[in-house]
């Protein structure tokens, strides 16, 4: 019951502060997009956890098959909507990082930006991650650097048993950046 009041928290800070997110967090998002993005192919149905506005979409939508956005703030989705109109292959989806309503090993690519530090259990949420992956999907996940160590995101990635391919670790992002793969 703890996680769910941690997680209505999250959700109401988000709703409120939606209409100013682009303009507070676009540039460091951007960033890691950049980061991320050059270390992974993108192909086939892509899932974004935590998709925010969809900032990330205009990167990811021209080549992905079909690009689905799960946010649990439904003031983000609405901004989100908003940057789908041009492309007819992105669908939004309120839903719970915890909880996809999506089935088992669907997806080639799994994005989940500025995600785990909001979350309850953080392994629990790479872990449903991972259910939703095809296997040797990758797995693109951040880790706020005020939220976890090198060494407590390295643990994360490996207690929920993902495959390590690389972690980021710039000066100049406020996150790590781990491409992992399905692992199992």
């Amino acid at each position: 019951m703890e996680a769910w009041k941690d997680k209505r928290r999250v959700m109401r800070r988000y709703d409120l502060t939606a209409h100013t997110y682009d303009t507070r967090y676009a540039e460091e998002q951007e960033a890691k997009y950049k980061a991320a993005l050059d270390c992974v192919t993108i192909q086939g149905l892509v899932l974004d956890v935590a998709c925010g506005t969809g900032l990330l979409f205009n990167r990811v939508a021209v080549k992905a098959q079909t690009l689905v956005g799960v946010d649990i703030s439904k003031q983000l989705l609405i901004r989100a909507k908003s940057r789908v109109q041009d492309y007819p292959n992105v669908h939004l989806i309120q839903a719970d990082a915890d909880h996809l309503p999506v089935g088992n090993n669907v997806f080639n690519v799994i994005l989940a930006f500025t995600v785990l530090q909001n979350m309850p259990q953080p392994s629990e949420t790479l872990r449903e991650m991972q259910r939703a992956a095809k296997q040797g999907a990758s797995i693109v996940v951040t880790g706020l650097k005020k939220a976890f160590t090198p060494e407590h995101f390295q643990g994360l990635l490996e207690e929920s048993g993902l495959k390590v391919i690389s972690v980021m670790d710039d000066d100049a992002l406020k996150c790590f950046i781990a491409v992992t793969s399905k692992n199992r």
